[in-house]
């Protein structure tokens, strides 16, 4: 009892301030025509204030600054994330190229690990023991560019990446209690408290979207709030990040590969998502489709906390999960419609399922025909 009342202006704090902050934020979205552009992947209709990010960072802000007192590892992820923040939201009001995108992740990422020390110090692999500076700082660098954007990646169904996000954060935070890190904990429920705050407005159909600066600005923190959590690390507790955020990472590494295959550029969007195979190719709709994306971020989450207590058993539990994950992604054409292996050797067994090696795993023509069903 006395953790729960502990941890409660943490959490109601930012929760209430990012209540209160979104149709604040909707206003001035609309005011200065700050809107998400329709187009052949988009599966929204109208004009949706893109701008719900802002509500989001000023409530975790805002809560931290006086709630708790700044150390050198909150400065550094507060500057940063500033940083990327601010670029995130440019790019929201004036659309900038990808490189000045970048460029403001990179600084965000510098700042944080320059400022905050968020890096790996030491890391161990089976037998193999890497304590180089440059090299565990360079892994750093690019987990937390990486899950930037790949939280930026899965932004393309009403409340997914923020019910996500929350997931993400809230495990984290509860991997942090376990290890007696009260800093970890005081930043997943400041920052959950300020993403489930703005989630009801989010939620399908959703009356704001929380836009590039939202979507980076979570990327980030969590990124970060992982490294902060694990900075001397072995193969199996790196893993428990990896597993939480297996969502994005595994959306974001078959996108690059498919682009790859495909011969377009990596930073090029397409059609190809986990959210586009679930609600459009297999007809699952929108709300049904963040909902089961959300019990197997669940499912991943709970296996990266059963393998802090029981590695054995976690790690039985997270093959089955990478398993059907695989058949599922070899089934849809995730990666290649001519790539399942897996699913080779069980149709020569069985004759099932039978495959289709030359269907792209979204048509753009579904899309638009999912749009009509849902203005009818």
């Amino acid at each position: 009892m006395n953790l729960v009342i502990g941890a409660f202006p943490y959490f109601v704090l930012p929760f209430v301030s990012s209540l209160c902050l979104v149709p604040v934020c909707k206003k001035i979205g609309f005011a200065l025509g700050i809107y998400a552009l329709e187009n052949a992947r988009t599966v929204h209709h109208g004009k949706i204030v893109r701008m719900g990010g802002v509500a989001i960072y000023i409530a975790f802000l805002v809560s931290l600054a006086l709630l708790w007192k700044a150390d050198d590892s909150l400065n550094g992820i507060l500057i940063g994330s500033s940083v990327v923040f601010i670029g995130a939201l440019l790019d929201d009001i004036y659309d900038l190229p990808p490189k000045v995108k970048l460029l403001f992740q990179v600084s965000g990422t510098i700042i944080a690990m320059a400022v905050g020390n968020i890096y790996l110090t030491d890391f161990h692999i089976l037998s193999f023991d890497i304590s180089n500076s440059i090299i565990t700082k360079i892994i750093s660098f690019f987990w937390i560019v990486g899950i930037t954007n790949a939280i930026n990646l899965i932004d393309g169904l009403d409340g997914l990446s923020s019910g996500i996000t929350s997931i993400v954060t809230l495990t984290i935070g509860l991997l942090g209690f376990f290890m007696g890190r009260r800093d970890i904990c005081i930043l997943a429920l400041c920052l959950s408290g300020s993403i489930l705050g703005f989630l009801p407005y989010n939620f399908h159909p959703a009356s704001i979207f929380v836009g590039d600066c939202g979507a980076q600005f979570m990327g980030f923190t969590v990124a970060c709030m992982s490294l902060l959590g694990f900075k001397t690390t072995a193969l199996i507790t790196l893993g428990l990040p990896i597993l939480v955020l297996f969502i994005p990472i595994s959306d974001t590494l078959i996108a690059i590969i498919r682009r790859k295959l495909k011969g377009q550029r990596i930073m090029e969007a397409d059609k190809g998502h986990l959210h586009h195979i679930l609600m459009i190719k297999l007809k699952l709709g929108h709300k049904r489709t963040v909902v089961i994306l959300y019990i197997v971020c669940l499912l991943f989450a709970l296996s990266a906390i059963l393998t802090y207590f029981d590695p054995l058993a976690g790690i039985k539990v997270i093959l089955v999960l990478l398993l059907l994950a695989d058949l599922f992604i070899e089934y849809t054409g995730m990666i290649n419609p001519k790539w399942h292996p897996i699913l080779s050797i069980v149709n020569k067994l069985t004759g099932y399922p039978k495959m289709d090696d030359g269907e792209d795993p979204v048509d753009t023509k579904e899309i638009e025909e999912e749009k009509k069903e849902e203005k009818n």
